[in-house]
C-alpha cells in the first residue's frame, strides 16, 4: 500500500488531498448526522460553496443523502467510509503517531483520531467510536464492563451498538456518582451502554466521595455488596482522565485538600486518586467502587481521553498503568510527542 500511495502522490498529486477532504466530509457526517451544511462548512473550516459542491458529488455517488433535517451517510457511504478507515490513517500520518506515542509511554496500545477536541467537540465523539470498536473486537464470552462518568465516556455511550459478537454483556458503574449532570454519572452512562448494546446492567446508587464511616457503613448493605463484588470481577474498565483541579473543584474538595492538590502539583485525577507529573499519587479520595490497585487484575483496561489540554494529564496517570490501552486524539497525542523530545 506504501508503494501504491507514493506512485499517486507523483502521478497525480492532488488526488490524496481531495480524498482527504472527501473522507473528512463524511467522517463528519457520520457523528454528527442529521446535519446541515452551514454546520458542516463551520466545523470543518471549508467554505460553504466548497461544501455544497463536495456534498453535491457525494450525493450523485449515492454517498450521502439530503433531506429537511439534515445530510446522513447512505450505506454505501457508511460502508465506503469502514474500508477507507485503515487507509486514511495510513496516509494522514495517524499510524506512526501512534506506534511513535505507544513507544514513548510504554503502554499496551494507542488509538489515535483525527483532531483535536478542546477545540472540535465532535473529535469526542471520534473517539467514542474508536472505543466501541476496541471493546467489540475484545469480547468473548460472558463479560462484565465498568464504566465511570464524564462527558468523553457519555460520547462513548452515544457511539454504542448492537453486540454483533452476541456475546454475555453486563454494564456496571466503576464507581458511584459525582453529583454532576444525570446525563455524565456512571449510572446513567452504564445504562444507556447496555440498551445500545443489547446488555444488561446494574447500578450502584451511592455517592462518589463518603466518610469514613458511611463508607463502611455502605459497603455492607447486602444491595450495594452484591454490586460492588460484580464491579470488582470486572473482564473490562472503560474510564476517562481527568484534570487533577478541574476534579477537584468538581468534587467539591475540602479547602484543605484543595489546598494540598495545588501545592503538591497534582495534574491528574483517576478512580479518586491524584497524580503529580511523575505519576506519583499525592491524595486520595474514600471512593466506593473500583480502585487502583483493582485494575491490575482486570484483563482490558482502556482510558478514553483527549485534547491538548489534557496531555500532562494522560501521561501522569499512564506512569501508573502501563497495561492500559488509550484512546486519545491527534491534539493530545501531538502534545505527549512535543513535551518529550
Amino acid at each position: 500500500m506504501r508503494s501504491l500511495m507514493e506512485v499517486q502522490s507523483k502521478l497525480l498529486p492532488d488526488l490524496l488531498t481531495v480524498m482527504q477532504k472527501r473522507y473528512e466530509i463524511l467522517k463528519y457526517i457520520r457523528v454528527m448526522e442529521p446535519v446541515g451544511r452551514r454546520t458542516l462548512s463551520a466545523s470543518i473550516g471549508q467554505s460553504e460553496r466548497t461544501v455544497r459542491a463536495e456534498v453535491q458529488f457525494l450525493k450523485d455517488q449515492n454517498l450521502v443523502q439530503i433531506h429537511a433535517s439534515g445530510m446522513s451517510l447512505t450505506k454505501d457511504g457508511a460502508q465506503l467510509l469502514a474500508g477507507l478507515e485503515e487507509f486514511m490513517k495510513e496516509v494522514s500520518g495517524l499510524k506512526v503517531l501512534e506506534a511513535r506515542l505507544k513507544e514513548r509511554l510504554n503502554i499496551r496500545d494507542v488509538i489515535v483520531v483525527a483532531g483535536d477536541s478542546d477545540y472540535f467537540p465532535w473529535v469526542k465523539k471520534e473517539m467514542g467510536r474508536a472505543c466501541v470498536s476496541r471493546i467489540k473486537e475484545s469480547l468473548s464470552g460472558e463479560n462484565i464492563v465498568a464504566v465511570t462518568g464524564g462527558t468523553t465516556l457519555a460520547a462513548v455511550a452515544e457511539m454504542m451498538t448492537p453486540n454483533l459478537h452476541k456475546c454475555n454483556l453486563l454494564f456496571v458503574p466503576a464507581r458511584g456518582g459525582l453529583g454532576e449532570q444525570v446525563e455524565n454519572q456512571a449510572n446513567t452512562i452504564c445504562a444507556k451502554m447496555a440498551e445500545k448494546a443489547s446488555g444488561r446492567y446494574r447500578l450502584l446508587h451511592v455517592p462518589d466521595v463518603v466518610s469514613n464511616d458511611a463508607y463502611h457503613s455502605m459497603i455492607s448493605e447486602p444491595t450495594i455488596r452484591e454490586v460492588l463484588h460484580l464491579i470488582k470481577s470486572s473482564s473490562m474498565v472503560i474510564h476517562g482522565i481527568g484534570d487533577a483541579i478541574t476534579m477537584a473543584e468538581r468534587r467539591k474538595t475540602t479547602h484543605e485538600d484543595l489546598l494540598k492538590i495545588i501545592d503538591e502539583k497534582a495534574v491528574a485525577e483517576a478512580f479518586g486518586y491524584y497524580f503529580t507529573e511523575d505519576g506519583k499519587v499525592i491524595h486520595k479520595v474514600q471512593t466506593i467502587g473500583i480502585q487502583l490497585e483493582d485494575l491490575k487484575h482486570i484483563k482490558n483496561v482502556i482510558a478514553v481521553a483527549g485534547g491538548s489540554s489534557k496531555s500532562k494529564a494522560i501521561q501522569a496517570y499512564l506512569k501508573q498503568a502501563k497495561h492500559t490501552i488509550l484512546i486519545t486524539d491527534e491534539g493530545a497525542a501531538n502534545e505527549l510527542l512535543r513535551g518529550n523530545p
